[in-house]
């Protein structure tokens, strides 16, 4: 029997009508590419924001008053003044993360040359304010003190400064970093649910019976579930990627926006395949799950999406090669943060097409074992 790309694309249609009857995963198609990847765009637990800080201002000076009104949203909220006894009994109850003390006669000792010392009391359960929060608090405060002595003394500014230029994100705005990549990460969540969910449905809802004696190649049934699938997750990419990220978000896409759904292409034809191999694998739908986690949590933290890979240590970072999410993060990034062509982006293509092969023909090979064995 050949190859009929006629039932490819009746079976493909198929998927479509089964997925629209199911609205637990039409539901989780239209939060995935929406919602999650505004909030995760526009929610920066990595980042300072609106940080509780107190502040016990026991010099009452002109430097003192200027290092209190120093510290501004959106980094922190307006600073509360409390006295020394208050202190601790912010910080245990967590109405501040931060409590800064400015100890009497600061200023004085300032003037007069001598040592000078600011006191920074830190709630460090709140882990990803305090590693970050207490830097921005150090050097808002001797920023202010430089500035004073400076205004007071008449110094003259020093003969070399750091000039700043931050390419590609000039404002050094976090929401476009996070979009995206909550988008690429999504892309291949949803990519592998899909493909493996039509699969198993085709088990619960019993219809594998009928495709068994059908006059349709394993190969057929596959493809049809790939190519349906990947179309679903496509649409909702360009939806997500121009009226979510280049809309609401406002980020400027730097490269091509078909070259980066071109690589979108082939990394679903890596991910719907493993997709199907998972399935093959799970006997339901709880197992598929279970699964799915296993799988999607090293192929996302790994891949460079969250932490740069150069922070990876080395036997992961090299094994990582395999997976086509690290070679998609690399893509992805090149084309729409820093505007490349496909001239720098091929190995990486090359990349997803080789492990797509691989992926898929293992899915097949299974796929086809277990449709002789039933």
């Amino acid at each position: 029997m050949r190859l009929s790309w006629s039932k490819v694309w009746r079976l493909g249609i198929k998927e479509w009508w089964s997925l629209a009857r199911d609205p637990v995963l039409l539901g989780l198609i239209v939060y995935t590419f929406t919602l999650a990847v505004y909030v995760a765009a526009t929610a920066h637990p990595d980042s300072l924001n609106r940080a509780a800080l107190a502040i016990v201002d026991e010099d009452q000076s002109p430097l003192s008053l200027r290092i209190r009104n120093a510290y501004v949203p959106p980094q922190f909220v307006p600073p509360e003044l409390v006295d020394l006894g208050q202190a601790d009994a912010r910080l245990d109850r967590g109405d501040a993360t931060f409590v800064l003390v400015i100890p009497a006669g600061f200023q004085r000792r300032v003037l007069a040359g001598r040592a000078a010392s600011l006191q920074l009391n830190v709630d460090a359960t709140r882990m990803s304010q305090a590693f970050t929060g207490s830097v921005y608090v150090q050097q808002i405060a001797l920023g202010e003190v430089a500035a004073f002595l400076q205004g007071v003394r008449r110094e003259t500014p020093p003969a070399v400064t750091l000039a700043l230029r931050a390419r590609f994100n000039p404002a050094l705005t976090p929401s476009w970093f996070g979009g995206l990549m909550e988008l690429v990460n999504n892309i291949t969540m949803l990519s592998v649910i899909l493909a493996g969910a039509a699969l198993i449905r085709e088990r619960e809802h019993g219809t594998a019976e009928h495709l068994l004696v059908m006059p349709v190649l394993p190969l057929e049934i596959l493809l049809a579930k790939l190519w349906s699938m990947a179309a679903v997750v496509m649409l909702a990419t360009v939806i997500a990627l121009l009226g979510v990220v280049r809309g609401l978000l406002a980020m400027q896409l730097q490269g091509s926006v078909l070259l980066f759904l071109g690589g979108t292409l082939l990394h679903l034809f890596a991910t719907t395949s493993l997709g199907i191999l998972l399935a093959t694998l799970a006997r339901g739908m709880p197992q598929f799950g279970l699964l799915v986690i296993l799988a999607l949590l090293p192929l996302e933290m790994l891949s460079g999406a969250t932490t740069p890979r150069e922070s990876i240590p080395f036997v992961l970072r090299e094994l990582m090669l395999a997976a086509p999410t690290t070679h998609f993060v690399e893509l992805s990034q090149a084309i729409l943060f820093r505007g490349a062509g496909f001239d720098v982006v091929w190995p990486a293509c090359l990349a997803l097409l080789a492990i797509g092969a691989v992926l898929f023909g293992a899915a097949l090979a299974r796929f086809t074992r277990g449709m002789r064995a039933a």
